[in-house]
């Protein structure tokens, strides 16, 4: 019943954000405008490259570069006059991130796992999905949201039954909205991403059948990891299996794409 009364608390502060439709045709609540989620995006990967070694040119930056620019060339128009940036990481973990307002960033240690141009694509088209879905956008403004309302029922507790109250509803409200709405959200964002990227891939030319090669090297690199319900990301081998199912019905877009001649040469 907590949970559910949290759930509805919070569903309708999102009533008053700005609605969107995502990619995939999913309902959106947004309470910031791309202007100000591009500037602190710009920002943020700004204050990266001065705190972290980064490659200056050269055939990895060169690679990297040569994928995104395949991948964004398939976006809508006003996505592609983004000013997309790219850097690469001096960094031994295999992670890649994609910024509001077109930054990409792609570690070193993700050329280990990542194996041609087509898995690299597999993970820069992930990251691309994020951006061109608004996910930070819509990220934030829904923890905005459950800490708006979660502020609320914790100053009416307060008032009614004492200062242990108030703090009792905030933090075990906060523990329910993270498992009960936060994360499972989070996993449906990374879903929708793993959709759009592979979507992406096809349309540039890039084999979408090879993001399941990927993600068969991503756990033979990682290991264990924590329950999907406990988790940001969902589990990996529901997601390959996702990936591998969605496959076959993207050879047709892929073959497309090679025959109108988008065919990527993108080499380390």
């Amino acid at each position: 019943m907590k949970q559910w009364m949290l759930a509805a608390a919070v569903a309708a502060a999102l009533v008053a954000c700005a609605s969107t439709t995502s990619p995939t045709g999913r309902k959106q609540y947004m309470a910031y405008s791309d202007a100000e989620l591009n500037q602190v995006g710009a920002q943020a990967f700004n204050e990266m490259k001065a705190k972290q070694q980064t490659l200056s040119g050269g055939q990895q930056s060169a690679y990297v570069q040569c994928v995104v620019q395949a991948l964004v060339a398939q976006l809508p128009p006003d996505w592609r006059s983004l000013p997309w940036e790219t850097a690469v990481f001096v960094d031994d973990s295999p992670n890649a991130f994609a910024l509001p307002g077109g930054k990409v960033g792609v570690h070193t240690g993700m050329f280990k796992v990542a194996k041609n141009q087509d898995q690299l694509a597999a993970v820069i088209g992930h990251e691309i999905g994020h951006v061109y879905a608004r996910h930070t956008n819509e990220r934030v403004s829904r923890q905005a949201a459950t800490t708006g309302v979660l502020g609320v029922l914790g100053a009416v507790a307060g008032a009614r039954y004492g200062q242990g109250a108030s703090q009792m509803v905030t933090q075990g409200g906060s523990t329910l909205a993270n498992l009960g709405l936060l994360l499972p959200f989070s996993r449906t964002q990374e879903t929708e991403s793993d959709e759009i990227g592979q979507q992406l891939m096809a349309q540039a030319g890039f084999d979408p059948a090879q993001a399941v090669n990927l993600w068969e090297n991503m756990i033979a690199e990682s290991g264990s990891r924590q329950p999907e319900w406990m988790s940001t990301h969902p589990d990996p081998q529901n997601r390959i299996a996702t990936l591998r199912q969605r496959a076959p019905a993207l050879q047709g877009t892929y073959q497309a794409a090679r025959n109108a001649g988008r065919t990527p040469r993108c080499s380390p």
